[in-house]
Order: structure tokens, then sequence, then C-alpha cells
């Protein structure tokens, strides 16, 4: 039925209307602007937040064979990385499609992302970074993630410049703090969208030729559309499940879309993190804070015990990390360290706190290459101290782990000290003789530049030059949607109810990535996707139009 406005409503017309500015919003528009089209955004917060949840992000990108890795002599193809990706997705028989995506980002990441975020002026580092190298299965067999010198926010300051100073500027308008609460459709097709401005608490409606929803995943918001959407193979949802995706991101546009015929599809495939820490601003319910786990951290359960065999490892496998740490009591973790280890290898995935990288402070990164990140620990041992804790001894520090630790769950701190001392004793042993899995990825770690000079050698965690001992309490972090819209042809099927609704341009990741990513993957596809398909998508909006 369509949507009657009114008599009080705002009414706008245009060519394409986009609903969400986050990364994948910015770079449609630019695409279509780029095409002479006229663009519409609207977005439910304020132009402060324009961006997203791109902008609170480290800014890494999974490239393949750039300048930067053959300055560090890393040979890389669009064939390894293919290999790579179809090892580590887990694809299905019937997955042609992602399939394809994934060869052709293999095969144009380059020109699309590289060149393209290069000519707007982002830089990346020299460094190229390792992380998923996989666990029980192959995941990149070289270093392919690459971090932008300003990290997520650079990306979408210089997208939105572009957009503020581009030449078919004036056929854009941007409409902010407009929540969207509908789709228009007439006779089988969505040709526009409404909801409420909240500014101006006026009603609002859009007609358009096209319809582009990029509104996020479904990982955000409450956390009640994850929960309804949950991986069945895991079990229930853990009790406590922190909060890493944008508050807008609740599933709400995806719902719509479904009621207006787009097909929906792996829901229930999220990329989530195994070490999320309460985060210090609490800008909503369970408000979380991705770490990175540091690799010569041991892992441990609530009741003490250290998780394995084999041994979870950070950087190697976090689809295998979480689901570990789903089957582990209470469905958290404790991760235990030294000072030395924290300031050598504690980091945080995004913008939070990482201030050499978001702010470009050359000599303070550094220096924190050199000395560590004395700063980083600091603020988040004063930041987040309900699931941080230290103590000189390991007998004190179980103590204050059990008394964080939930549903009546019980440190055994004489088994900890048992696996703890093996572990150091092992290292006292020699690297000759080293069967411990966590020792051995160490080593191998430390074979690459880029991850010898943030990693300990062979660090003992009892060393008494290296205290205090630090205790993180540690839970599963909801971060981002791999279904959502199958992205074919960037317009929708004939022959389909899809092909009655060809004015609605789906945006998601349609389960291109399976099961698993490779670290990375869904920042730069929401960039590669927007490219690719707008390409195809602006072609008839030119054509209707004109």
């Amino acid at each position: 039925m369509p949507h009657h406005p009114s008599t009080g409503t705002d009414r706008y017309h245009t060519q394409v209307v986009i609903v969400g500015v986050g990364l994948a919003g910015l770079v449609t528009a630019r695409e279509l602007l780029d095409r002479g089209c006229r663009v519409l955004i609207v977005d439910k917060g304020p132009a402060a937040d324009c961006g997203g949840l791109a902008r609170e992000s480290f800014g890494g990108i999974l490239l393949v064979d750039t300048p930067q890795q053959r300055r560090g002599g890393i040979h890389d193809t669009p064939e390894l990385a293919l290999r790579d990706w179809e090892s580590y997705a887990e694809f299905g028989d019937e997955d042609d499609w992602p399939r394809r995506w994934a060869r052709h980002y293999c095969e144009h990441s380059i020109e699309s992302i590289y060149t393209f975020l290069r000519g707007l002026g982002v830089n990346f580092l020299p460094v190229v970074n390792w992380p998923e190298r996989g666990w029980e299965r192959p995941g990149n067999s070289v270093p392919r993630w690459h971090i932008a010198w300003g990290l997520g926010g650079e990306i979408v300051e210089r997208l939105w410049a572009s957009l503020t100073a581009h030449p078919h500027q004036d056929k854009l308008t941007l409409c902010f703090e407009h929540d969207v609460t509908g789709l228009e459709v007439q006779d089988g097709r969505v040709c526009g969208v409404y909801g409420r401005d909240q500014a101006a608490q006026r009603d609002f409606q859009v007609t358009a030729e096209h319809v582009v929803i990029a509104a996020g995943g479904i990982c955000g918001g409450d956390l009640s559309s994850v929960r309804a959407n949950w991986y069945k193979p895991w079990g229930e949802p853990p009790k406590k499940l922190l909060n890493g995706a944008h508050r807008h991101a609740d599933g709400r546009l995806h719902r719509l879309a479904g009621d207006a015929g787009a097909n929906l599809t792996h829901l229930d495939y999220h990329w989530h993190y195994a070490a999320g820490v309460h985060h210090p601003r609490q800008m909503r319910p369970d408000d979380g804070l991705s770490l990175v786990p540091p690799r010569s951290a041991l892992w441990f359960n609530a009741l003490g015990e250290r998780i394995g065999p084999p041994p979870l490892v950070g950087n190697t496998d976090t689809r295998h990390l979480v689901e570990t740490i789903l089957q582990q009591p209470g469905q958290y973790s404790w991760k235990v360290m030294n000072m030395r280890i924290a300031r050598r290898e504690l980091a945080v995935s995004g913008y939070d706190f990482m201030d050499a990288f978001r702010y470009k402070r050359r000599g303070e990164l550094f220096w924190q290459l050199l000395f560590g990140n004395r700063k980083l620990v600091r603020r988040l041992l004063s930041d987040c101290e309900q699931d941080f804790v230290v103590a000189d001894t390991p007998a004190a520090l179980a103590q204050a782990m059990n008394e964080r630790n939930l549903y009546g769950l019980k440190v055994d701190s004489e088994r900890m000290l048992t696996d703890i001392r093996a572990y150091d004793e092992e290292i006292d042993r020699g690297q000759r003789f080293f069967s411990d899995a966590q020792l051995r990825q160490i080593a191998h770690a430390r074979t690459y530049m880029g991850d010898r000079l943030r990693t300990c050698r062979f660090q003992k965690i009892l060393d008494p030059a290296a205290g205090p001992l630090i205790a993180i309490r540690e839970f599963i972090l909801s971060r981002k949607s791999l279904g959502g819209y199958p992205n074919r042809s960037g317009l929708s099927d004939t022959g389909t109810r899809r092909h009655r609704n060809s004015r609605l341009l789906r945006r998601g990741r349609g389960g291109r990535f399976r099961r698993r990513r490779q670290q990375r993957q869904t920042f730069a596809g929401r960039h590669f996707s927007r490219r690719l398909h707008t390409h195809r998508a602006a072609v008839g909006a030119i054509h209707r139009w004109r």
C-alpha cells in the first residue's frame, strides 16, 4: 500500500536516495555524483556522526599486491589471495556469487580501492600487518592488512571532503537527523522513503528513481536483532554480550526492505570479536571496546583453566577464538600477562586510545615501537578498571579475578599457577624444545618484521622484572553482519519478486564472506561493493532521468 503523507510533510524528489551516510553511503554518493546523478542522503544521526562505524574503526584494509607489499619483499598475487579467501570462507557448493565476488575483489582491489583512496589523499603505513593467519585452516598466507595513516576517520574525512568539493556538489542534498520509518512502495516497486525529521519535528517523504539502503548491519542497536539471529551451531548467545557495532545498526532497515520484497539472506552470519571490555564512555548499554589480543598473554576461562589444547592465540583465527570461548563456563574469558607484555603488545581495535595513529604523531609512534605503549596501558588500567586487575602475586591476582567473576564461577588459583609455571618452564628450556603451540606461533610471528616490532621475545609471565601481573576479563563483542541483501548485478534479478522492486538497490554482504572473513575485508568490502555496483546502477539511473 502507498504511504499517504500528512499535510505538514516535507517532500523531496531526486534520482537516487541513499539511506545511511556510513562508508558505503559516502562511496555510493561519490560514484553517482561522478556520473552527474542527483543524490539525496538521509541519515538518522547528526552531521558529526557522518561515516558511521567506519569513522571509529582502525582503518585497516585488505589489499592485494600493493607498492607497500612489494617494497617489503612480500610477493602477493590475486590468485594466492583468492586461494586463501576460499580456504577461510568455507564456501559451500551453492556459493557461486560469493565466489565471483571474492575473485573480483582479489583481482581489482588495487584500482578500485587502493588507487581510489590514494587519489583522495589517503596514505597507508609502510609496514603491512598480518592478522588472521589461520589456525585449524589456512588464512592469510602473507601480510595484507594496510592501515590508513589517520585510521578510519581519515578515510571518512577524505571521502566527505571529496563530496563537499565535488564539481556536482549542487546535485547533492543532505538530510541529517532524518529517521526513515518506511519505504514507499507503489505498483510493486520501491520508489522512495518516508519518516521523521527529528530536529524539526516534522514528517518527510522522498520519492526517487532508485533507493539505496546503506544503513549498516544488524549487530548494533539494543542487540535484540543479533540475539534473534544468533548462529544456531553456537548454541544460545551469551548472557553478557558487549556492543561494538553502531547504535543505529539495529536491523530495522533490513526488516523494512524484506517487507518490500528484498531477499534477505545469511542474517545469522556475524563477525564478532573475542576480546571485548566495557567501554569507559558507556554511551549505550553494554558499550564495548575491542582489544587486540596480545600473543604472549595466556588465555584462561572463568575457572582458571588455560583454554585448550590447542591454546588460544591472537591474530590467528578470530572466529575460532569466539567459538571456543562460547564453549567455556560463563561464555567469557580472562587474559593473563604482565606489564612488559601489555606495554609491548596490547592494542585497541579502533580509533579509541590509539592516539599516535589517529592524530598522525610519527614521533610518538616511533617511541611506542621502541619502548612500548605505556600511555595506552595507563589509560586502560585507569578507565577500564572494572575489567582490568593488577597484582604482584598469582594468588592476589586470582583473588581479584574472583571478585569480578560472574555467575558464581571461581578461579582455581592453584590450577592457574600450575599452567603459568608450565608455560614459563618451557620458555626456560629454549626455543629448540618448544612443544607449546602458542610459543611456536610466537616464534613464527617474530620472523616477520611487522610482528617482531610488537611481539615480546618469549616473555615469561612470572618474570619478576616484568611485573606486576595483569588479568583482563574479556567478553564476546558484537561487531559486523556478514549477511544482508545479496548483491549480484547491482540491480535486482529479472523474473523474480525482486524484479518488481527493481528500484530498490540493495546494499549488503549477503553471505559473500560465508562464515569467515580475512581481517578487514568487510571494511574494504563496504567501499568496494558500492563502487562495483554503483557503476551499473548509475547507468540505469542516468537513462531513466535523462
